[in-house]
Order: C-alpha cells, then sequence, then structure tokens
C-alpha cells in the first residue's frame, strides 16, 4: 500500500512530472565545484518536479540554492561488488543528514561489500530513518516487487542494464515497466529512470503509468551526449556506455 502519512504522500505526489538527475563526478570533463548547482537551477528554470543528486556534498550545495525535492545518493564504489548506490546505513544516514528528503538505495539482488543481497538494506533503513522517504532502484520486475513489499514508497528501474543480469540491455524496456506499472501502482509510486532520451519517450513512460519520470545524462552531461554521436559516426567501433558504466 501507497504510504498513508500526510506529508510523505505531499511531497510524493509533488514530484509528478519530470525529475532531472544533476551529478558529476569528478573524473568527468564537466565537473566544478558549482556544476550541479547550476543543472539544478536551470531544472528549476525549466520547470522540473524534483532533482536526483549524488553525495552529501552535492546535495547540500543544491538545496541551498533550489528549492525542489532532492532524491539523494551516495555512489560509493567497491572492488568486488556492482553495488554502489548507497550501499550503507551509514551513507543514507549522510543523503539524509545532507538535507535530501528521499533516499535513493540499490534494491538490487546483486551482493554487497559485505556478500549480502543489496534489497536487505531497505527495512534496515525504514527502520533507523522512519521519517525518509525510499526510493528503491532495481533492474527487474521480481526486484521491483520485492522491494515494495520490502516497503520502499518510489520504484524505478533505474538499474536496468547495469547488472550482470540486465547488462546486455541498451533501451528501456517500456513493456516490461507498464507491466510494473500495471501490477504495483496501487501499492508503490512507480518511476521511470534509465535509458530515457527523448521528451517522446518520456511521455510514453507517463502514459503508460509513471508518477513521474528521471532523465539525467541525455539533460546534464554533455560529454555524453557528444559521445552517443561520436560513437554512431564511427560505426559503434566504442560504445558510450563503457564510460557511463565505469566506477569513478
Amino acid at each position: 500500500m501507497k504510504t498513508q502519512d500526510p506529508k510523505k504522500r505531499q511531497l510524493i505526489e509533488s514530484l509528478a512530472g519530470l525529475i532531472v538527475s544533476c551529478q558529476t563526478q569528478k573524473d568527468d570533463p564537466i565537473h566544478t565545484d558549482d556544476m550541479v548547482v547550476k543543472m539544478a537551477e536551470a531544472a528549476q528554470w525549466a520547470g522540473a518536479s524534483g532533482i536526483r543528486a549524488n553525495s552529501p556534498e552535492q546535495i547540500k550545495a543544491i538545496k541551498a540554492k533550489v528549492d525542489l525535492p532532492v532524491i539523494g545518493l551516495y555512489k560509493i564504489w567497491y572492488e568486488h561488488t556492482d553495488v554502489f548506490i548507497t550501499p550503507t546505513l551509514d551513507a543514507c544516514r549522510q543523503v539524509w543528514e545532507a538535507g535530501a528528503e528521499i533516499i535513493a538505495l540499490d534494491c538490487t539482488s546483486q551482493l554487497t561489500e559485505e556478500g549480502r543481497p543489496a534489497y536487505e538494506l531497505l527495512p534496515v533503513l525504514k527502520k533507523e530513518i522512519p521519517e525518509a522517504i525510499i526510493f528503491a532502484d532495481v533492474a527487474t520486475y521480481e526486484e521491483a516487487k520485492r522491494a515494495i513489499q520490502l516497503g520502499a514508497d518510489l520504484v524505478a528501474p533505474t538499474l536496468y542494464g547495469y547488472t550482470a543480469e540486465t547488462k546486455h540491455i541498451e533501451q528501456p524496456d517500456i513493456r516490461e515497466f507498464a507491466r510494473m506499472c500495471r501490477d504495483f501502482k496501487e501499492d508503490a509510486y512507480m518511476v521511470m529512470e534509465g535509458h530515457i532520451y527523448t521528451p517522446e519517450d518520456a511521455m510514453k513512460c507517463m502514459y503508460l503509468g509513471a508518477h513521474a519520470v528521471v532523465v539525467g545524462s541525455a539533460i546534464t552531461r554533455p560529454h555524453l551526449i557528444a559521445k552517443r554521436f561520436v560513437d554512431l559516426l564511427n560505426g559503434y567501433q566504442t560504445n558510450w556506455r563503457d564510460a557511463e558504466r565505469s566506477k569513478h
């Protein structure tokens, strides 16, 4: 069942529409101290309903300048696991203390650095920070179903194409997302995130039942936009997704 907390529900309802992912990594060619703030200000100017942001530092900087709800996460890469989106309770706490109203975390079946399924953190987070709204990043229908059973407020196939099971995927699976919306929309707010590059594709997802659509690379990462063009013009001899998936 969707949250009955009126404060949480009001904030989640306000996210309907476009959420812009405003993130940079230190090895990105566009990285500067204020780049994510400018991204977020541009998104707010355009009419976005919310921001998705990475790391306590970038979340704090955005919250100081932009009056939009923030879905916060903390990307931490480890050598022996592909779980990097807010992988620990401490990372969740840092995201919350930085000012994010919503905490996003990996809720897939991938094993963490400690050898535990990533989704096991979700109920722990609900207990430790009950005020937080939880955004579950998943890769499959079954992972979405389990995240909702564990109490996620929002669910998105963010990691579709980024796990061992789905890494061969290049395009959004609109049909699978439609199935998620059909089966789960009464129990959680479904959000489309991942592989969305045009307003038309975003609109398709809204039509199918998405509460909101998160778009990042197609809006805020010009080096990856340029790389997609270069890869095509060079006959796909390289793959821009290798850069997108790289550990930082």
